[in-house]
């Protein structure tokens, strides 16, 4: 208040220092001097509002709010004490016209927008509310070090928000005539928070857009009921080349030295997660091959694709009793990456992007690899999993040999600096 005169500016002194020491009467006659020498000053009506609020004269300190809010208009909590005070009286539209007036000087003040929340919550304007609530929450969240009023702030409209969205989603189940489609379904979870919508990130080759989908659907692969057929055999060598311990079964995460410590450190030359190739970067292992012709076959009945020093890669992957793959993307969306689950004990779970789904034993899947991805093991056994790879199923046919050429040209990578 350091645009007082020297008498108010002391009258000001003598208030604070009365209300430090709880000395209400003291404070309110201060208040009173300062007043007589600077009457339109907003800072001294806001504190005589706030003594009068506290002394429980409501009439007297809503003329002080409102006397402080026309001294200085541009300042929102001006509103929002007289909101307070609207609340305390039961005026229910004087507050909400304090806080429209508060909001529309500060779309972001705090308080404005908790106490506005409350209101059309009380009042049942759930949308409205959810918008309030929902301001709230990012605020909140934001925010790294928060008193404990503004955690409960936090914690009620985090409540708040779930039980609006469930009963919103309850809602769109009554109203939908027939099951969502899966992308319907995604983009309904996606609206209620219910789920993240992930994008491709690829470390090498983007090929621009190509649907970003999480999971394929299966008609894109019209040989994957030929390929489950084959799934006993199959399961029969992949254990056969466990139970022998054959050298090519090695730790699948195989960092070069001198790597600095990453999310991939725990599991580099640790067998928790294995791999035995078949085919790697486009070399064909003859020996594994000649040990598994069964699987050897029907991966040479698939159209693979065909990338010197690239692809095709096919191997078993083993993943040991409660171990876990880290969320991670892959190289690029030109291509779609191919399961075909051979031993599966329960609690075991793959998550792409905003889904996650148990692997089924014999029940093929494919999905886009730049989209994060992570594998858990939960059970105290083995899991095993033919993977490999094939052609994204949105590339043309024109576009695969495109890219067959260009990857020639440029030994499979980018060339971005």
């Amino acid at each position: 208040m350091s645009d007082l005169s020297p008498a108010a500016q002391h009258h000001a002194s003598q208030a604070l220092l009365a209300r430090q020491r709880g000395d209400a009467a003291a404070e309110r006659t201060a208040l009173e001097a300062a007043l007589a020498h600077a009457p339109d000053h907003p800072q001294l009506l806001n504190a005589a509002g706030m003594r009068a609020m506290a002394d429980g004269d409501l009439v007297a300190a809503l003329a002080r709010f409102a006397a402080a809010a026309a001294a200085d208009a541009a300042q929102p909590t001006l509103w929002v004490n007289q909101a307070t005070v609207h609340r305390m009286l039961g005026d229910e539209a004087g507050e909400r016209a304090a806080l429209d007036q508060a909001l529309s000087l500060d779309r972001t003040h705090f308080t404005a927008l908790l106490r506005s929340a409350e209101w059309y919550q009380r009042h049942g304007a759930a949308s409205e509310a959810a918008q309030a609530w929902a301001g709230i929450v990012q605020m909140a969240s934001a925010m790294t070090e928060r008193p404990p009023a503004i955690d409960d702030a936090l914690a009620r409209g985090r409540a708040f928000l779930a039980e609006h969205n469930a009963a919103l989603g309850r809602d769109i189940a009554a109203a939908l005539p027939d099951a969502p489609s899966r992308r319907m379904a995604a983009c309904i979870d996606h609206m209620l928070g219910r789920r993240a919508i992930y994008a491709n990130q690829c470390a090498g080759v983007h090929f621009p857009f190509l649907p970003a989908e999480e999971f394929f659907d299966p008609a894109h692969f019209p040989w994957f009921d030929a390929l489950a057929a084959k799934t006993d055999a199959i399961r029969l060598e992949a254990l056969a080349l466990m139970g022998s311990g054959d050298a090519a079964i090695r730790p699948y995460v195989r960092q070069e030295a001198g790597t600095p410590d990453n999310k991939w450190s725990p599991l580099d030359g640790n067998t928790d997660w294995s791999a035995c190739f078949l085919w790697e970067y486009g070399v064909r292992n003859e020996a594994v091959c000649a040990r598994c012709p069964e699987t050897a076959a029907a991966l040479a009945s698939i159209p693979q694709t065909n990338i010197p020093g690239k692809a095709p890669t096919a191997f078993f992957s083993i993943l040991k009793a409660h171990a876990h793959i880290p969320a991670h993307t892959g190289v690029t969306n030109t291509r779609a990456i191919v399961h075909l689950p051979l031993v599966v004990p329960e609690r075991c779970r793959f998550r792409v992007g905003g889904e996650t789904r148990a692997w089924r034993e014999g029940e093929p899947f494919a999905f886009d690899d730049t989209i994060e991805h992570e594998a858990w093991n939960d059970s105290d056994q083995p899991r095993i999993v033919l993977i490999f790879d094939v052609w994204n199923p949105h590339l043309t046919p024109d576009e695969q040999v495109q890219l067959q050429t260009v990857f020639a040209v440029t030994g499979g990578g980018s060339v971005q600096p």
